[in-house]
């Protein structure tokens, strides 16, 4: 996307010929001063693309950040005509997790547990383009893509026993699934950076790409993916998935310790770490 051949939305996307739909909107954080939104969203035919655009921040995520993303996923569901989705960032990292100010001070239902709940469902493809740091969701939300093209600055880490909190998106069951559970365990006890390659030898990325190409490639394939029999590929990333009673009852357990946590001493001395001015 970007250039002639896709259509930037800071409003409503609006299916191909169609009425828009007033639930997929760009975000900024209400400070003024003809800042871009921290979420971009922009349709290239039958491919939306979710893009971070919080670059200053490393693309740490806000809990109106959050909410955008969702409804983006809820349309990406929704609209017939749109038949897969990329997950990219601008700037040097994908995403450093959530933003520690933001999430503490937050007032009411945390809008990253909506996401949470509906990545396990999604039955559309997802595909992500991931460069530098990707931490915390920014990790978990990979292990819920179908594609993921990496750069070669990738450091990929699943900080949450770092901050007194436990992983989240069911990612304490997909990862270990997915890699077997001694390397699990190193990437979630110990924290340990995964790069570009141990991505790819994990099994966690498809390919590893200088920084210059990755959006691209992620984009090429996920229209490659829209060009395919829609029921038919739905029905693959389904089985392929497996059963997703498991998955929604891991990310609500998941959900349930976390919150647990947040409340304890252990979170309150990391995120005054974080809050520290330095």
């Amino acid at each position: 996307m970007g250039g002639a051949a896709g259509t930037r939305l800071s409003g409503p996307v609006a299916p191909e010929g169609g009425v828009g739909q007033d639930r997929v909107r760009s975000v900024t954080d209400g400070s003024g001063g003809g800042r871009v939104a921290d979420v971009e969203i922009e349709r290239d035919g039958p491919v939306l693309e979710i893009r971070f655009n919080r670059p200053a921040k490393r693309n740490a995520v806000t809990n109106a950040m959050y909410t955008v993303i969702v409804d983006a996923l809820q349309t990406l569901e929704e609209d017939d005509t749109l038949r897969a989705a990329v997950l990219s960032a601008e700037g040097d990292n994908f995403c450093a997790g959530n933003d520690i100010g933001d999430f503490v001070s937050a007032d009411g239902p945390i809008a990253a547990t909506s996401l949470l709940e509906v990545l396990p469902t999604l039955t559309k493809p997802l595909v992500a383009a991931v460069q530098g740091k990707a931490v915390g969701i920014g990790a978990t939300v990979l292990l819920h893509c179908d594609l993921v093209y990496v750069a070669e600055d990738l450091d990929l880490r699943f900080m949450f026993v770092d901050i007194g909190l436990v992983p989240e998106a069911g990612s304490t069951l997909l990862l270990p699934r997915l890699v077997g559970r001694a390397r699990a365990a190193e990437a979630m006890l110990l924290a340990s950076s995964i790069d570009a390659a141990k991505a790819v030898e994990w099994g966690i990325a498809n390919e590893v790409l200088h920084s210059d190409r990755l959006r691209a490639r992620a984009i090429e394939a996920a229209h490659a993916l829209a060009a395919k029999p829609p029921d038919a590929l739905r029905a693959t990333k389904a089985l392929l998935r497996g059963d997703t009673d498991d998955l929604v009852g891991r990310v609500r357990a998941e959900i349930k310790v976390f919150a647990q946590m947040l409340t304890g001493p252990e979170f309150a001395q990391a995120a005054e770490r974080f809050l520290k001015p330095r």
